[in-house]
């Protein structure tokens, strides 16, 4: 009786918001994001080694995306814009937006899996996976095969990312239930075992070029986005999306532990292995795509439970939209920061987001879970 009541005594706490009291607050910051997500966007790609007016670029998105019936394109001043803007930077664009809310939908996920405040996309050793199959790949090959030879990187990525996961979940499984502690423990372990092969391989290579991107790829770029990619990306993420906007219940009870959830009637340890697919499938598809992004799943979920509250029904949109525009923002500073020169984007979100962690960890007021 005595825990029952406690879990029903925390699940009144995790109901109500912390940060945005009101629905009409969070409603409105809610289409206060979106409004900074569409001028984000429009800046991002006005802006280059060509610069482009930021109206002219809003014109040739709105008659891009309206088929004509919006926009002009008869105050463009040059046809190449229509070029830089449509082929490429408008799909790298929405590349950064679809990562930025995969990671963050990830991270605030597996922070309420393993209840950790430190868990992000990678705890569970995918990281380590996805770059154990990518320095396979770069390093090694797959020989003459049509298949993996055209997907190469992104097939090696995805695959050991995919590999790591189902290990892990084997292995937490053995003896009993998967509890969050098991998780952690095995994905530490197996995330341990994927980097000591890592290094084997890059040890025993004997090529310097498939070294450097080898460690340019583990430090994420958006670089190789396309519209061909594109497809594929939006349909993993935007099903994750769909899914676990509806899961905000059982996110909730994840928090309040084991025992609370027993009480209520809720199987944990099936809804864990559930996730743990499903978020290993969505990191898988972003890592093979553009390496390894670090800080954007860690980070975004705390700033967005200061924000508004850690009932996950509010928390999850926007933590969903908050990550899509910090990615965007991180791109636009990966290109502009250096004149002509690209860097890693895992550089500037780790250098942005270390700083608002450490302001996380000092603030007084912030409690993991509400």
């Amino acid at each position: 009786m005595k825990s029952e009541s406690a879990g029903a005594s925390r699940s009144v706490t995790l109901s109500k918001p912390v940060g945005v009291k009101t629905g009409g607050l969070y409603f409105a910051m809610i289409f206060v994001l979106i409004g900074m997500i569409l001028l984000s966007a429009v800046y991002s790609v006005s802006i280059g080694q060509v610069h482009i007016p930021f109206s002219q670029a809003m014109e040739i998105l709105l008659h891009a995306m309206t088929n004509g019936h919006l926009g002009s394109l008869e105050h463009i001043e040059s046809e190449s814009y229509l070029n830089i803007i449509l082929q490429v930077r408008a799909p790298r664009v929405i590349f950064a937006l679809l990562i930025g809310i995969g990671l963050s939908l990830c991270g605030t996920v597996m922070q309420a899996v393993v209840q950790n405040p430190l868990a992000d996309p990678y705890i569970l050793g995918i990281s380590s996976g996805a770059s154990l199959g990518a320095t396979f790949a770069i390093l090694v090959g797959f020989g003459s095969g049509a298949f993996l030879s055209q997907f190469g990187i992104a097939f090696g990525a995805f695959a050991g990312a995919m590999i790591t996961s189902l290990a892990v979940l084997v292995l937490s499984s053995i003896g009993g239930k998967a509890t969050s502690v098991k998780l952690v423990l095995s994905g530490v372990v197996v995330g341990a075992l994927c980097g000591s092969f890592s290094s084997l391989i890059i040890y025993f290579a004997n090529n310097t070029e498939g070294i450097k991107t080898v460690t340019f790829w583990s430090m994420g770029s958006l670089a190789s986005s396309s519209w061909e990619k594109t497809p594929i990306m939006a349909v993993v993420v935007l099903l994750g999306c769909a899914m676990f906007l509806f899961q905000h219940r059982v996110l909730n009870t994840m928090l309040l532990g084991d025992e609370a959830a027993v009480t209520l009637g809720i199987n944990l340890s099936g809804y864990r292995k559930l996730y743990l697919v499903a978020t290993a499938l969505i990191t898988g598809t972003m890592v093979a795509y553009a390496g390894m992004i670090g800080f954007v799943g860690l980070i975004v979920p705390h700033i967005c439970r200061g924000l508004f509250g850690a009932d996950h029904k509010r928390l999850m949109p926007g933590t969903l939209l908050l990550g899509a525009l910090f990615l965007i923002w991180a791109d636009i500073l990966s290109r502009t920061l250096i004149h002509n020169v690209e860097l890693p984007i895992g550089i500037i979100t780790s250098v942005i987001g270390s700083p608002l962690f450490i302001y996380m960890i000092v603030k007084k007021g912030y409690n993991f879970g509400g």
